[in-house]
């Protein structure tokens, strides 16, 4: 009678831990923001787009929770795909640094405007730049189902104007602005 109880002890204390890491860390969306969510509106020039972007606004995710002063570098490798390096600081733009690493591979190599990203194993989540500056001087970032949203700059902090630019681009995207987070720098 014991080994039966013993082997559901023992179940319950891996599958514990085991569900508390899946709820701490694997990412939730937020609500959909945009329920139509547009195609990319220009070709990306990848060597363009690499390099150093500010987070001036954006969806609340569980994996950005409490962050502020978020930067995003992209770098291409040898065989094409893109690193891309994320940081953020918890409880304000002087708070713990937090980072983490990921690979992105084009899937539309036409206009390079949809990449799929992996922060982990083999699961890829999509990444479409909606629009972006002539001259690369911001980029509006979704994907499909209209929960994800980005705005970067090339500046941590850009003209109160060209925030009011973005501001009404991202409206006139379909995108709810109520649900955006304004990112502190």
């Amino acid at each position: 009678m014991k080994k039966p109880v013993l082997a559901a002890g023992a179940a319950t204390a891996i599958a514990a831990p085991l569900a508390y890491l899946l709820w701490k860390y694997y990412p939730r969306p937020g609500p959909v923001g945009n329920h139509a969510v547009p195609e990319p509106a220009k070709v990306v020039d990848l060597q363009r787009y690499m390099g150093r972007w500010y987070e001036q606004f954006r969806y609340d995710a569980s994996f950005e929770e409490g962050l502020e002063a978020v930067t995003a570098d992209y770098s291409l490798r040898p065989d094409g795909s893109v690193r891309v390096v994320n940081q953020g600081r918890s409880g304000g733009p002087h708070g713990k640094q937090h980072t983490s690493t990921a690979k992105a591979k084009l899937v539309d190599p036409a206009t390079n405007a949809k990449l799929k990203v992996s922060f982990f194993g083999p699961f890829y989540g999509d990444y479409w730049v909606l629009d972006h500056g002539d001259d690369y001087e911001w980029s509006i970032v979704g994907e499909p189902s209209g929960r994800y949203l980005w705005v970067l700059t090339r500046e941590a902090k850009p003209a109160a104007r060209t925030l009011e630019e973005l501001e009404a681009r991202v409206r006139a995207l379909g995108y709810d602005w109520s649900l955006v987070h304004v990112t502190q720098h």
